[in-house]
């Protein structure tokens, strides 16, 4: 079995020097209107988008080509893979906890780098072009460690039971070593971590490889992050991991893997082989690859889907990518004998976009002030699948029917502001970037908490995570900023994963501030609870209403019998 793991070495040469070092700025410089170019408001959401990446950093913070600019962050988990002889320090903690799990990390990597490739000009508008090669590289550098022979794969590393999991409340330098590592291979298969995976090493090679990607009126072109060894790297990760998922039996990961829990659980995975051979195909060039994404596309019925874009459905990402493809890419469908077809891919594309705006597919509606939800998808991330939505829209309306990429620009400029503070709870729902902001997300580093049994206490975070986006406000609207609602404020890698690629299509657009700089009412908490999976209502009558009514009908009872007494006695 081939080692890859010495693949990782050339991983941090070259890597690319900011101009100037960028720090937040204070959540007060959010009610400041922008003067000049480019816009200073989307330019610090975009650069917080990426310091967040660096929040969440795991292992040796201070390494050479990547410096630690986050003072309050220290050394975790340097140890982590010692247990099963692997290094695997690095990466990313996933979410407001201490685990690292790889599949969702697959949906991150492939946003962050479609970003990349894409809206070059907004990165480098905002001078964050060498924190984007910074945190791209962050991210495939450990993917490669996770992946160190050709069927083998560390999905997540931490355990929810015990040793700094779910389990450990307290600050990064007393995280339990030791930690558990959970690996699929041959024995064990995992096709959707496969898959995942090798998808986003695969759009990690095309961000790379630096080539002019889309071919509409839009094509600003990449990010300049050319680098050819790396990208020659990710690609020989990205071919052997998708071999190894069509080779092996067809299984889940999380059917292989119990012990880690239902955290993340596929529901498929025909759509994760779909986009892996898709990226492919655009990062080779062969056609062979573009056949096999049509026929994943045709054997797991992907067609006519009403799905979100999440960690879990990568389909409408699919779709909109065989329109790119279509559009620049046409000889790779007329290589694998198909038509390029791209009014059928339009049509596609379309037809989930319609759907889910009107309802009409059954899965989506719309809040009171506008909102899009999911039924599922939405219950536990308000914003995200909006968010990702949004980003699709924005990407695919360029490439759409003439009378409809207006409509699509609108509509997810209406998501943008929602994010952005236009929202009944006058909240821009990202950390530290205005007075109004989740000032307590639920994430353990820079609580400044060590008691689990009390997280309302204090009701602001000692240290500000910057650019993190919570899960959201619940279908009514509503948001409650309490640390102990994970559902409506704990944050994830792949809540943030489109935030980049909205704030750098707004600097290259040329727009204006973002909502929130208006936004001067306060915020207010409301009364009632979330009712949520995290602060559920409780379900029913109280002991007290319950008794009330026992003696309500035992009294009715009485008044009815002496009734019927008197009534008998009179006859």
């Amino acid at each position: 079995m081939l080692l890859l793991a010495a693949l990782a070495l050339t991983s941090a040469r070259a890597q690319l020097t900011p101009e100037q070092p960028y720090s937040p700025p204070s959540p007060a410089a959010g009610t400041t209107p922008s003067s000049g170019t480019p816009n200073a408001q989307w330019s610090a959401v975009l650069g917080n988008a990426l310091w967040f990446y660096d929040a969440q950093r795991s292992g040796r913070l201070d390494t050479g080509s990547y410096p630690n600019r986050v003072p309050w962050r220290q050394d975790s988990a340097v140890d982590d893979g010692a247990t099963v002889g692997v290094d695997l320090g690095g990466g990313w903690y996933d979410a407001g906890d201490w685990i690292k799990a790889t599949y969702p990390l697959g949906m991150t990597m492939w946003a962050l780098s479609w970003s990349a490739m894409s809206y070059g000009p907004g990165f480098e508008a905002a001078k964050q072009t060498a924190y984007m090669d910074s945190t791209l590289r962050w991210g495939y550098d450990w993917l490669m460690k996770a992946h160190p022979a050709d069927d083998v794969l560390y999905v997540q590393t931490g355990s929810s039971a015990h040793d700094g999991g779910n389990a450990y409340w307290g600050p990064d330098s007393g995280l339990p070593g030791n930690r558990a590592c959970y690996a699929v291979n041959a024995s064990y298969p995992g096709t959707d971590a496969w898959a995942s995976t090798a998808g986003a090493f695969a759009m990690g090679a095309l961000a790379y490889q630096g080539t002019q990607w889309n071919t509409s009126s839009s094509a600003w072109g990449p990010a300049p992050l050319a680098n050819a060894s790396y990208a020659q790297t990710l690609l020989r990760h990205a071919e052997t991991l998708y071999r190894v998922a069509k080779e092996n039996e067809r299984k889940s990961f999380a059917d292989s893997v119990k012990a880690i829990g239902p955290a993340y659980t596929p529901s498929s995975f025909g759509d994760d082989l779909c986009t892996a051979a898709l990226a492919l195909a655009a990062a080779t060039n062969n056609s062979a690859y573009y056949a096999e994404a049509y026929n994943h596309y045709t054997n797991y019925t992907l067609s006519k889907s009403g799905a979100v874009w999440n960690w879990d459905s990568r389909t409408p990402a699919a779709y909109v990518f065989f329109v790119e493809l279509a559009a620049a890419r046409p000889a790779l469908a007329a290589g694998a004998g198909l038509a390029p077809n791209l009014t059928g891919w339009q049509a596609e594309v379309e037809g989930w976009i319609e759907r889910s705006i009107s309802g009409d597919g059954g899965r989506t509606y719309t809040s009171h002030a506008g909102l899009l939800l999911w039924t599922g998808d939405s219950d536990q991330a308000s914003l995200n699948p909006a968010m990702s939505f949004a980003s699709l829209l924005l990407r695919y309306a360029p490439l759409a029917s003439a009378d409809k990429a207006d409509t699509y620009r609108r509509f997810a400029q209406s998501q943008i502001d929602y994010l952005m503070g236009k929202n009944p709870m006058n909240v821009p729902y990202i950390v530290g970037m205005h007075p109004n902001s989740p000032a307590a997300p639920h994430v353990v580093r820079g609580s400044g908490l060590t008691d689990e049994s009390n997280l309302r206490d204090p009701p602001a975070n000692k240290e500000t995570l910057y650019g993190a986006v919570p899960g959201g406000p619940r279908p009514s609207d509503l948001w409650w900023p309490w640390r102990d609602d994970w559902v409506q404020n704990e944050i994830a890698l792949d809540y943030n994963a489109n935030l980049p690629a909205l704030a750098a299509y707004q600097l290259a657009s040329g727009a204006g501030d973002p909502y929130y700089v208006g936004v001067t009412q306060a915020y207010t908490v409301p009364s009632g609870q979330p009712c949520d999976d995290a602060l559920p209502c409780k379900r029913g009558l109280s002991g007290g209403a319950i008794a009330g009514i026992v003696i309500g009908c035992l009294a009715a009872v009485v008044i009815a019998g002496v009734a019927l007494w008197w009534w008998l006695r009179r006859r």
